[in-house]
């Protein structure tokens, strides 16, 4: 993974942008991806992608390229190349890396603007299934710390927050649904280190006080608004419904296209 290129922030004048949920490197759902969000909303030149991304950079490029995507931007989620990310972000303190024509590995955090909205990434999340995999398939930079909490609350509040990680709390019934019932018989000791991440996730989306906020990881396609109105989206993996959002900037409303759509 080359650094070709590195910014502090972004600035981007789009009016739609196309949020999506966990890519898991799979070229060919990131085809039917690409193909969908040219034919359903051609405007859109931008992909926020909410982490689990590891995407063969190649081939991801010249995907993009076909269908007019100019640029994704990564919030990195738990099963990344942690190693490599690692070591190319220590080199490049809070700076986000452009690895490829196309594809951006945002810092954490990561600030930038949208048409004039203020957004926030925050990558990273606890791997439920880590006591599952050989010790070479987990690497602690996965981890949300409290260094990387204070320094997301630290820029005050935000617009949009696009993380991985879901947060305590959240008003998703299905994800509620399946951090209470543990549908795959987790171990103890990966719950508690999940619930311990989702805390810090929430401590900054309590700071920061997004209106919406937009995430990854759970699998779980699903949406929820608390009391005092802010929303969470939760969007689906590869090959699930509810994995992209076309989120309209300027009144924060996001189009969910259905599996059948997507894959026309």
């Amino acid at each position: 993974m080359k650094v070709l290129e590195t910014a502090s922030t972004f600035d981007l004048p789009d009016e739609r942008v196309a949020v999506c949920g966990d890519w898991h490197g799979d070229a060919g759902w990131l085809r039917v991806v690409a193909n969908a969000i040219s034919r359903i909303a051609p405007d859109v030149s931008t992909i926020l992608q909410a982490g689990d991304w590891w995407m063969d950079l190649p081939r991801s490029d010249k995907i993009m390229r076909a269908s007019g995507i100019e640029r994704v931007l990564v919030t990195l989620g738990n099963h990344e190349a942690w190693p490599e990310i690692t070591k190319m972000q220590d080199a490049h303190p809070g700076e986000a890396v452009r690895v490829s024509e196309s594809t951006w590995i945002l810092p954490r955090p990561c600030r930038f603007a949208i048409a004039g909205r203020s957004f926030l990434s925050l990558g990273g999340a606890t791997s439920v299934d880590r006591y599952w995999r050989p010790a070479s398939d987990w690497h602690a930079a996965e981890t949300i710390t409290d260094e990387h909490v204070r320094a997301a609350r630290h820029g005050g509040e935000a617009d949009v927050m696009i993380s991985h990680e879901t947060p305590a709390g959240t008003p998703v019934k299905v994800v509620r649904r399946i951090l209470r019932s543990n549908p795959h018989g987790f171990p103890q000791a990966s719950l508690v280190e999940s619930a311990a991440s989702r805390v810090r996730l929430a401590q900054v989306w309590n700071s920061v006080r997004p209106k919406l906020l937009l995430h990854g990881h759970m699998h779980a396609p699903g949406a929820g608004q608390v009391e005092d109105g802010r929303r969470v989206i939760s969007l689906g993996c590869n090959g699930q419904e509810g994995s992209i959002a076309i989120l309209s900037v300027a009144d924060l409303s996001a189009e969910m296209p259905s599996l059948h759509e997507i894959r026309n």
